[in-house]
């Protein structure tokens, strides 16, 4: 509320003259304040609070019993792997083990999006198409992906997002890359002084 405090004033010193009595105004800010704090309550209610994301991931069944079953071993002709590189660099290897002697020219650079999605359809179809479907139904067409040092937890995210995109059924993680692909990679998968 405002108030009008009057000051000075009075007669002067013996001059004789009359002077006007000064006015000043004081603002009592109390009821702005209480307006404030009932605005930001009301819009801190009225706000929807960021939910957090998540994204599902197909993980296998729990096995009841503990002993391994045996498999057959995974031919690289049914493979695509992906490693994942620096600066969303994404490297393709279809149907190539990382020791056969075609590897270095047949390693692939591609990005994230259009290019990605269609060396994965590519590989898809090649490889639906030469073998057929195994006792359970499942397509043959397998994706490895492997993260490496210099790859970031996005790349992750995206690739995972591109199994989804693409309808990838059968994908494995793996955080191990072994000599030859270390070599295969070479320089790509170094760390640098401007990575973090």
């Amino acid at each position: 509320m405002a108030e009008i405090v009057e000051s000075g004033g009075g007669k002067g010193k013996g001059d004789g003259k009359v002077r006007a009595k000064k006015l000043s105004t004081r603002v009592d800010m109390t009821p702005m304040v209480d307006l404030g704090f009932l605005l930001i309550t009301f819009f801190m209610l009225a706000t929807t609070l960021s939910k957090p994301t998540s994204m599902t991931l197909n993980v296998p069944d729990k096995q009841e019993d503990k002993e391994e079953q045996e498999t057959e071993p995974l031919k690289a002709s049914k493979v695509l792997t992906v490693f994942l590189g620096r600066n969303d660099d994404v490297y393709l290897l279809d149907g190539i083990a990382s020791n056969d002697d075609k590897a270095p020219e047949e390693l692939k650079k591609v990005r994230f999006g259009t290019e990605l999605r269609d060396g994965i359809f590519k590989s898809q179809k090649r490889v639906n198409s030469q073998f057929e479907k195994d006792e359970e139904g499942n397509l043959p067409f397998v994706v490895v992906i492997k993260p490496t040092e210099v790859s970031t937890y996005k790349n992750v995210v995206d690739i995972l997002d591109e199994m989804a995109i693409t309808k990838t059924k059968r994908y494995a993680m793996v955080d191990f890359l072994s000599d030859s692909e270390k070599e295969l990679l070479g320089d790509r998968i170094k760390p640098q002084p401007g990575d973090q």
